[in-house]
This record gives structure tokens, sequence and C-alpha cells, in this order.
């Protein structure tokens, strides 16, 4: 394996984005790397990978090669794709977070219960991002798995998490997102979505009725700390077909509630 030169060109990112000193740009472009790779961009070459994350053909170079040494990646002639290795930095994270082996025993009760899935998410800027699922049947053409991430405003758990937030920063969230329609049934007023999101913030659970996919209805409940702040949230997804949200809401909310309020009784700090 080659050595690479010293890039003098590589640009540097501005100086409004770095926290500080203790900024490791490296590690960042490393990190950047990484993200390029999605389910759209299994492989790609030198140059894709240079491109989608920003950095020139030099810097992206270093870092492949420095993931290649370390097992994180590896190279197929011109390509280059991430090697299972990779999914203990995800669950590094899992595992520094006993609740979710804690909570798994009381989503597949609440699974058994409903004949639903379940699933519970952590609000992660703007996405939600599943840490559990616990699956009874395919209910999405969306394949989702721990670690999927979601636009938290069109979904049942995000808008839990979304409420929890204070006005201001609900407000620049709403503002970032990217209201696209998913289904005829999207809301995509930032008015309207907000006032939702209140109301959710007022009951305390939500419910979206096949804004992210038709057919898709879901209802989620938060998972609380110590301190009663909002840490997480878990849902049951069912289908238009079998049960309507009238029908959801009657039946689901009541056992999730519980579920969720066993749960957050595991959270110790």
């Amino acid at each position: 394996m080659t050595s690479a030169t010293t890039d003098t060109t590589e640009p540097t990112e501005p100086t409004d984005k770095k926290p500080g000193d203790s900024y490791v740009q490296s590690f960042a472009r490393g990190l950047a790397v990484v993200k390029a790779f999605n389910a759209a961009r299994p492989a790609q070459t030198l140059s894709e990978v240079a491109q989608a994350s920003g950095l020139t053909r030099a810097g992206a170079r270093r870092i492949l090669l420095t993931l290649e040494a370390l097992g994180y990646v590896r190279s197929e002639g011109r390509l280059f794709r991430l090697t299972p290795r990779i999914l203990d930095l995800g669950f590094s994270y899992l595992t520094s977070m006993p609740l979710w082996n804690l909570a798994e025993p009381f989503m597949e009760a609440l699974v058994q219960q409903v004949q639903e899935s379940s699933s519970a998410s952590v609000l992660d800027g703007d996405d939600i991002v599943y840490v559990l699922r616990v699956p009874v049947r395919k209910v999405m053409s969306i394949n989702l798995s721990i670690g999927s991430r979601l636009p938290a405003w069109c979904t049942s758990m995000g808008r839990v998490m979304l409420s929890a937030l204070p006005d201001t920063e609900l407000d620049a969230a709403l503002r970032r997102a990217d209201l696209r329609a998913h289904t005829g049934r999207t809301i995509t007023d930032i008015g309207t979505l907000r006032t939702r999101i209140l109301d959710v913030r007022e009951k305390g659970w939500a419910l979206v009725d096949q804004e992210l996919e038709e057919g898709l209805i879901s209802i989620a409940a938060p998972i609380r700390n110590r301190a009663g702040q909002v840490i997480a949230a878990m849902n049951v997804s069912g289908q238009a077909n079998r049960t309507s949200a009238a029908e959801m809401e009657a039946k689901f909310l009541a056992p999730l509630q519980q579920a969720a309020q066993k749960i957050s009784q595991l959270v110790v700090v």
C-alpha cells in the first residue's frame, strides 16, 4: 500500500464551523467519508467519495486507506466499500445504553398483545434514529432496522420528541425541515404542522395517519427519564386496511402508554 503525499491544496473548513481549538478536522473528515456510503451508494470510486464528502481526491484517498488499514473499508479494484466492522461504531452507542436491552422484553410483550410492530427511537438533529425494533410483519416499503433514520416532522415518534423541545428549538427545527409531501395526506404547511405538534405536547402522544407512507398508521408515546424529560419515543405501527386511526387509538394507545411507562421506570438518569 503506497502512502499518500502531503496534500497542500486540500480546502480547510470555514472557521465559523469550528467549535474551537479542540476541533479535530481530520476526524471530522473521516466521518464525512464514512457517511458518504449509503444504500444508494454502497460502492464508490475515489472520485465519487471525494465528491460526496466534500474533500479533495488526495484527502479522501488518505482517509480511505486509513479506514482500509483499520478494517472499516475494503477496496475492490477502483471501488471502495464499507465492511461489517463499521457496525461496531453504531453498536458502541447501543451497548453504552443498557436501557434498550432492558426495554426489549416490554416491547416484545406489547407486540404480542397488539399483534402489530413496535419500535423505539431517539432524536438526532432533525431525524429520528431507530434504536430498537420488534416487527410482527412488514408494514412499510421502507426497510427499517436499528440505525435507520426518518424525518422527525412527519413521524409519530418524531412529533412526540419535537413536542418536548422548547418553542425556539421547535420553530428552528420546522424551518429547517424539508416539508415535502410523501403522500396526499402529508402536512406540509408549517403553521398547521406546528399546531399538530403542540397538540401532541398537550395530549402526551402522537398519531400519524398515512403521512409518511400510504397505508401506514403509527401511534407513539414518550419515554422519559427520572426528571420527566423526554429522552426517546416508542410506537406501534399498523396498516390502514386492517386498523383505522380511530381503532388504533382505541385499541393500542393504552397498552403503548403502559409499556412506555414501564420502560421509563428503567431509566436510571
